[in-house]
């Protein structure tokens, strides 16, 4: 399967579906058959990627936010490397969420969040994103559970505001198995240069698994709306989560078709000497 309609169909949550995530493959053969064929088109989509990227820069009238969210080892930081890595540092950001600080503590949860949102003609990424906040936020009861309530519609609310004023956004769920956590959380362990990620943390996380499919249950189901739909991507192989969300970001990014400004002046109009 390469044809982008077909991948993001395959993998798209449609609004109000009640998702059962122990029903949905974290492997998911049926997409990319072939590793190689799929390095390979992802290899070609990045840099794709790279030239639209320049074309919605210079265009400088919309954006793209990229929303990456997933358990501990299901590969956000991976897929930053693998969709992105031929495009240049110039209007792409990367924000990765982390325990708020006493700052955005003292303002409301979206306030650190609409901070970071993508200029136009910039492509901005998030690495774990405002739904830390109706998923960890749920598990630890870190707010009263009313307030985690209605924070799925004001969600809702913060991205059709983003959409309506010129940001397209791009939510993926990087669905892994609890086995393949095991393995990679182990191989943290093991390997001396995977070393520096390790969070005894995680482990705390990983008791309470059941719990935290759920919330992303709830979520999906909350928060996947016409305007801003979640894919639930299969992340056991990294080859095949890189391969199929470049193919959708490519095919948004074309979909936009950015434009390079024109301009009443020509080149033959100025003289380097």
């Amino acid at each position: 399967m390469t044809d982008w309609n077909k991948i993001d169909d395959a993998v798209r949550v449609k609004p109000g579906a009640k998702v059962k995530i122990a029903d949905l493959d974290t492997v998911r053969a049926d997409l990319f058959a072939d590793k190689k064929d799929a390095e390979k088109l992802a290899a070609e989509h990045a840099l794709a990627i790279n030239a639209l990227q320049d074309r919605l820069f210079a265009e400088r009238k919309r954006a793209l936010l990229v929303v990456l969210q997933g358990i501990d080892t299901s590969g956000k930081d991976g897929t930053v490397r693998g969709v992105f890595n031929a495009t240049g540092p110039l209007g792409v950001t990367v924000t990765p969420f982390g325990r708020p600080t006493e700052e955005e503590l003292a303002h409301d949860y979206l306030w650190r969040v609409h901070a970071v949102t993508p200029k136009k003609g910039f492509i901005g990424i998030f690495n774990r994103s405002h739904y830390e906040d109706v998923l960890v936020g749920r598990v630890r009861k870190l707010a009263p559970e009313d307030a985690i309530e209605a924070r799925y519609e004001q969600i809702n609310a913060f991205e059709k505001h983003l959409s309506e004023n010129g940001v397209t956004i791009l939510k993926f769920m990087l669905h892994v198995s609890k086995e393949e956590q095991k393995k990679r959380l182990q191989e943290r362990l093991d390997q001396p240069e995977k070393r520096w990620k390790w969070n005894a943390g995680d482990l705390e996380d990983r008791k309470l698994w059941d719990d935290y499919q759920a919330a992303y249950e709830i979520m999906l189901r909350r928060t996947s709306t016409t305007h801003a739909p979640w894919r639930v991507v299969p992340a056991d192989k990294k080859w095949r989560r890189n391969a199929v969300i470049a193919s959708i970001v490519r095919g948004t990014l074309e979909g936009l078709d950015p434009q390079y400004p024109a301009f009443e002046w020509k080149p033959s109009d100025f003289i380097i000497e």
